[in-house]
């Protein structure tokens, strides 16, 4: 991958105008005066080039997008390999190895729900040769629950919002539910759970923003994972959870799940019957204010080490979206339910803040903290 620098602001090459005068003697003829004072500005001239030369001859010029990269591109991966985020990595880096004529190195530092890596990434040198790839949670969410983190979020450069995927609301055949109108029904007339991947996963964080923007209360019941938490919602220990889409796609085919409802903006492409929460919500009697714009949806994203010069990252967005947005490398992501979107630097850094602002309410509100 490539490593980008982000500027600290525009480079100011503009200087004021360099004047020579000088007198000339009497009893000179003019076209020699002449003559002399164009001899003088222009080496004036070679004087002026050779400073700006000897200048980009220094360590300004090694991180100049025409020189970058000269070497490989270490990309750090705070999770365990084999996951989506890696998988959604390895499907475009053919492509963006190809770009940047430069190998790539996937390096998986897992620990501390990606704080670990997170660390690493952001001490590593801003020269474009170091990046962070991982869910948006590690800026969004670990803020708000550790009360101590090896990086600071400001520590990190948004690059891209590369990839975004929701959660699936699926509940067990036995409930009877067809629909999130049946399911707020039930669950104020009755007291229900709801089976997650862990404390402070999406899946939690979901059902946490769905149930206080639909007024219910549902009891949580946490799981190392969405896989363990479908197979007791399968099995009827728990009546319904927000997991993963591509985890509970064969059991939903299959018919031993119930799928109601996806977290996101836009429908999925592995369930496209299935309504969001916000199209589910004008099905309600009455409607559900705060379910009408809902949008629990979560994102793969690119993150360069704070300094990083703004052409490099410039140059690796360009890259990385070229890579991302081949219609084999589109098709492939959305069989693992992620939506290619590439966003721009500045929305990437506008939805993270407001995602972070979103998700740091709910923490707070169940006071969710990390062990």
């Amino acid at each position: 991958m490539i490593r980008y620098r982000p500027a600290d602001g525009p480079f100011d090459h503009d200087r004021k105008d360099l004047r020579m005068t000088r007198d000339i003697p009497t009893g000179i003829d003019k076209t020699d005066a002449t003559h002399a004072a164009r001899r003088a500005r222009a080496a004036a001239s070679l004087i002026a080039l050779g400073l700006i030369g000897a200048a980009l001859s220094g360590p300004a010029a090694a991180q100049t997008p025409g020189t970058w990269p000269d070497k490989p591109i270490r990309i750090i991966v705070p999770l365990p390999p084999g996951g989506p985020s890696e998988l959604v990595l390895r499907g475009a880096s053919e492509r963006l190895q190809l770009s940047l004529k430069q190998p790539l190195v996937i390096d998986n530092k897992p620990g501390a729900a990606g704080n670990l890596g997170a660390g690493e990434a952001a001490r590593a040198a801003p020269d474009g040769y170091t990046w962070l790839w991982t869910t948006d949670t590690l800026v969004t969410v670990n803020p708000h629950v550790y009360a101590r983190m090896p990086f600071k979020p400001d520590d990190l450069q948004p690059v891209m919002r590369a990839t975004t995927f929701s959660q699936t609301l699926v509940c067990h055949p036995g409930l009877g539910l067809k629909s999130v109108a049946e399911l707020l029904r039930r669950a104020k007339d009755k007291r229900m759970t709801y089976a997650s991947g862990g404390a402070g996963s999406p899946g939690h964080l979901t059902t946490e923003l769905f149930m206080a923007a639909a007024g219910i209360e549902m009891d949580h019941v946490p799981y190392k994972g969405p896989a363990p938490a479908m197979q007791d919602v399968m099995g009827g220990q728990v009546d319904c959870g927000f997991l993963a889409g591509p985890t509970v796609l064969p059991q939903v085919r299959t018919g031993r799940l119930v799928a109601l409802a996806v977290s996101g903006a836009r429908r999925s492409a592995l369930l496209p019957d299935v309504p969001t929460v916000a199209e589910s919500a004008a099905t309600v009697p009455g409607g559900v204010a705060g379910l009408a714009q809902f949008d629990a949806s979560f994102a793969l994203v690119l993150f360069a080490p704070k300094g990083t010069p703004k052409p490099i990252i410039d140059a690796m967005h360009a890259a990385a979206t070229a890579a991302l947005r081949q219609p084999d490398v589109v098709e492939r992501l959305r069989q693992v339910d992620q939506d290619v979107v590439t966003a721009s630097v500045a929305d990437t850094a506008a939805r993270l803040n407001r995602d972070s602002s979103t998700w740091g309410a709910v923490a707070r509100r169940i006071n969710l903290k990390a062990d």
